[in-house]
């Protein structure tokens, strides 16, 4: 099989323009297809997406989804995007782009909702499912042909159906064999794209993109990366590893394996998230430390409670603050006891913020826990007295705003901030 339909699962040796079956011109040619079996998912323009499924007035309208006009864009329609507005763009400049924009809020628990629905369906079909966020998911098809009774490829062309006939929503699909390879390729042909990238062609097709398409080449990476002539991934391919290492360090080697198209990593449906965090952008710019804090707090109450809904204890806690000009800077400190509580992730980063300039003025301020371990006996250090005494507490808060609501138990610094 090279060829197949997306429309009626055809499947032919030849490519066709449209399907001999159905007439669909949505049809796939790859010499590869029946042997590739890594799969990378990404809904289209998702939180956006969700909001015009259940508001038919805007379907056709660009929208926005994101705070106030200091806040930042999480997502863009389609239609925001062909004006320039994009994800993690100031709100004011996407509003400049685009003025005619519905902007709406997040709504987070409705997005968590409609992303289990489609991950429910990615665990139907295999047991090695990697998600990467609400939206997005890495999963592995291997040895499941005789169990579906079809090729990976033909039960991803229904899973996309499956996803818009049911939930109403579109997804991209990539398939390759890697990782890489695949998450590049579900960013091809969106929306509604399934592309296919092969190991024959992996390296050709890499050569010309620029460095900051490899994983975890930041800005800063692709800096000194050009400063020494590394331009493209055809560039860090053809490069001496002697002389990438002089660069990059170990790092070098893994992303000289990229360039070549190669990934080892496999799908790890155990991997445990990397970090919880939660930020505010405010109204007016602050550099009280007083205000500050009452900003604070709120966000280490939410952060704490997500790790104890997730059952786990982070052994690191981070500040982050952005200024005006948009400079971030983030503070980590590690602590003696993995916590859950917003207790000790407050005091820890509230001392992070007493070490910053006291004139320094904010548009932002976020908390957040990292490097995680299970929270069972997290606690249970001779020293971590005053961190039980706060669990047990935070627990019982919990356990009542589940009964009667977030507002049931409020904090004298919570009400403070509002």
């Amino acid at each position: 099989m090279k060829a197949l339909c997306r429309d009626c699962d055809w499947t032919g040796e030849v490519r066709a323009p449209r399907c001999p079956s159905c007439g669909s011109p949505r049809t796939i040619f790859h010499a590869e297809l029946a042997d590739l079996s890594m799969a990378h998912l990404d809904c289209d323009a998702f939180y956006a997406s969700v909001e015009k499924r259940d508001d038919p007035a805007i379907r056709d309208r660009p929208v926005i989804i994101g705070g106030g006009k200091r806040g930042v864009v999480t997502t863009a329609c389609y239609i925001a995007r062909m004006s320039g507005a994009r994800s993690a763009m100031p709100m004011y400049k996407a509003l400049q782009l685009c003025p005619e924009a519905v902007v709406i809020k997040p709504n987070f628990a409705k997005y968590k909702a409609e992303s289990r629905r489609i991950m429910e369906k990615l665990t139907a079909l295999t047991p090695l499912v990697q998600p990467l966020s609400l939206d997005e998911a890495w999963f592995d098809l291997s040895g499941t042909e005789r169990l579906h009774g079809a090729t990976p490829a033909v039960m991803l062309t229904r899973l996309q159906r499956e996803i818009e006939q049911e939930i109403n929503l579109t997804v991209s699909i990539g398939l390759a064999p890697n990782k890489f390879l695949a998450k590049i390729a579900s960013e091809l042909d969106k929306p509604r794209g399934f592309s296919v990238i092969g190991a024959a062609e992996a390296k050709e097709f890499l050569a010309g993109k620029p460095v900051s398409i490899l994983p975890g080449v930041g800005p800063a990476t692709v800096t000194s990366l050009a400063a020494e002539g590394y331009r493209t991934v055809g560039d860090i391919a053809a490069a001496d590893l002697k002389d990438l290492a002089a660069v990059l360090g170990a790092g070098g080697l893994r992303l000289h394996r990229l360039a070549q198209g190669q990934d080892s990593r496999a799908v790890d449906p155990d991997q445990v998230r990397k970090t919880i965090s939660a930020e505010t952008t405010f109204n007016d710019d602050l550099s009280r430390r007083e205000d500050l804090e009452d900003e604070l707090w709120p966000l280490c109450e939410r952060v704490a409670r997500q790790a104890r809904a997730e059952g786990v204890a982070g052994r690191v806690a981070t500040l982050k603050l952005r200024t005006p000009d948009f400079k971030v800077h983030t503070r980590r400190r590690t602590l003696a006891v993995p916590t859950q509580t917003a207790r000790t992730l407050f005091q820890v980063a509230r001392e992070l913020l007493a070490q910053e300039p006291g004139s320094t003025r904010y548009r932002l301020i976020g908390a957040g826990l990292t490097e995680f371990v299970p929270a069972e006996g997290a606690a249970d250090d001779f020293f971590a007295g005053e961190e039980r005494q706060a669990l047990k507490k935070e627990q019982t808060i919990d356990v009542l705003r589940s009964k009667f609501g977030a507002g049931a138990v409020v904090t004298g610094r919570t009400l403070k901030s509002r």
